[in-house]
């Protein structure tokens, strides 16, 4: 009985399904991104701490979602790579492990649901409300928003975990790339109605609520855009919501794409990629979105790159 239990805490990780042919150039290809990911949002997150013109509300906002993009893509794509040369069958993974990466996985596309709303209750207040912008975004209520926005999807995603932690286990094979929460509840065959219930409400209900959120507050932005004259007040806001939008668009679209594949189980191939890529498009797109539309973002980077460029030049 003993080693029957310790045998069910070891559980079989499907990961990447690659041929010993693609094993290379998928090693490769991952590793690149990962390492693109992770010097854009970190560098951007630097650049912003560093640069004090660019200690505004909308920057410091942005930085949750660079962090939150490192974090989702360390969750997942190390283990990914250091699978990808192992066969499927000899593959393995703790189960605390798998809890671990499930939770951090989902917390991770929950947080950037939350950061995107607050991000988009800031353009609100910049551009439908100018005069009163700078008593209502303080240092304080950034902070404030950012604690929320992270602490809602915590709670939301720990009751949604645990309520398969707690399960019992009678099968150690996890049909993932990585785990995730119904890898969890998967491996038990107890009724798991009320985690499907849950899981669906809690995914849903927070899409629903993100997409609620931020299309009334691009709506009203609109209404006050077509009824103001002033055209450096309209392009800016037109700037800055386009790239706002561009990031929102790209995550909402990966979670459904997801979500609507899990309906039908002879895609599940599909599934499966399109889940790693939730983990790997959106966090190598929205440094390069917002590190490259946004104009004094743009200029900083533009004035580091000269600055290196004239040093190197000197030493020369």
């Amino acid at each position: 009985m003993e080693n029957k239990t310790v045998d069910m805490d070891i559980l079989q990780l499907e990961g990447l399904k690659v041929s010993p042919q693609s094993a290379v150039p998928a090693f490769v290809l991952l590793l690149f991104i990962y390492i693109f990911i992770m010097v854009s949002n970190i560098g951007l997150v630097v650049l912003i701490s560093m640069e004090k013109s660019l200690h505004q509300p909308m920057y410091l906002l942005f930085c949750n979602m660079s962090i939150n993009d490192a974090f989702g893509a360390t969750t997942i794509i190390p283990r990914l790579l250091s699978n990808v040369f192992i066969p499927i069958t000899d593959r393995y993974i703790h189960y605390i492990d798998c809890a671990i990466q499930a939770f951090c996985a989902h917390f991770n596309g929950g947080t950037s649901h939350t950061v995107l709303m607050i991000m988009a209750f800031d353009r609100y207040v910049a551009i439908c409300n100018p005069l009163r912008y700078p008593t209502i975004m303080t240092n304080r209520m950034v902070v404030a928003l950012s604690v929320v926005a992270w602490t809602v999807s915590f709670l939301l995603i720990a009751v949604s975990v645990g309520l398969s932690v707690r399960l019992s286990r009678c099968r150690r094979i996890v049909l993932n790339p990585f785990c995730d929460n119904p890898s969890l509840f998967k491996l038990s065959c107890e009724n798991v109605l009320i985690n499907h219930i849950y899981g669906l409400i809690s995914a849903m209900g927070t899409m629903a609520v993100s997409l609620f959120s931020v299309a009334l507050t691009y709506l009203r932005i609109a209404m006050v855009c077509l009824s103001s004259k002033n055209k450096a007040l309209n392009s800016k806001a037109l700037q800055t919501c386009t790239t706002h939008l561009a990031v929102y668009f790209i995550m909402l679209l990966s979670g459904f794409i997801i979500i609507i594949l899990h309906r039908f189980p002879q895609l599940s191939d599909h599934r499966k990629l399109a889940s790693v890529l939730f983990h790997v498009v959106p966090p190598s797109m929205n440094a390069i979105i917002y590190g490259l539309q946004i104009k004094a973002v743009r200029q900083k980077i533009m004035i580091i790159f000269k600055r290196n460029k004239m040093t190197v030049s000197v030493l020369k």
